[in-house]
């Protein structure tokens, strides 16, 4: 059975090392149903967070061909009972005049916030799990949805849980 999980990788913030580990993916067959990469608080490192799928060998394959990698300084799994989970999408809406205070309403139950209005249209930013965002969609497309677009998960571990403090297996 195929279950998804959640890598938080600390990699050096250096030209190709996200093309590195997408190949490592590629060349494996694994695929990435989710990808997010920033720098972290030491310019020096970026943070990626990959959401992919497979059974606990194929996971467990997955982080140990990722920690031989150079460039990875540190690989975790993240728990979900354990992490704080959020994924930001901008979706643009058509918004006429008769229907933009039913719009707000959507907006403001879950938490949204309009970016950007113009006389047709009304492009919103939100941020949340997946189930969230799916839900928002599922409410606007009556409105008629011009575009969208999404970040893909990012994710940090709960409570005392810092990813730069976890030591890697030796390399």
């Amino acid at each position: 059975m195929e279950d998804k999980f959640t890598l938080s990788i600390l990699v050096n913030n250096e030209a190709g090392v996200l093309t590195r580990v997408s190949s490592l993916f590629g060349r494996r067959g694994y695929n990435i149903d989710s990808l997010s990469v920033g720098e972290t608080e030491d310019p020096s490192l970026a943070r990626m967070t990959i959401l992919s799928r497979g059974d606990i060998a194929t996971r467990d394959q997955i982080i140990k061909q990722l920690q031989k990698l150079v460039d990875v300084k540190v690989v975790q799994l993240m728990e979900p009972d354990n992490t704080v989970i959020r994924e930001l999408m901008l979706i643009k809406v058509n918004a006429e005049l008769a229907t933009r205070a039913q719009i707000h309403q959507v907006v403001d139950v879950f938490r949204a916030k309009v970016v950007n209005l113009s006389t047709t249209n009304m492009t919103i930013e939100i941020t949340g799990e997946k189930s969230k965002l799916d839900a928002f969609v599922s409410n606007l497309v009556p409105y008629g949805i011009l575009e969208l677009c999404r970040t893909g998960i990012t994710a940090i571990g709960r409570n005392s849980d810092i990813l730069n403090n976890i030591e890697s297996e030796e390399k």
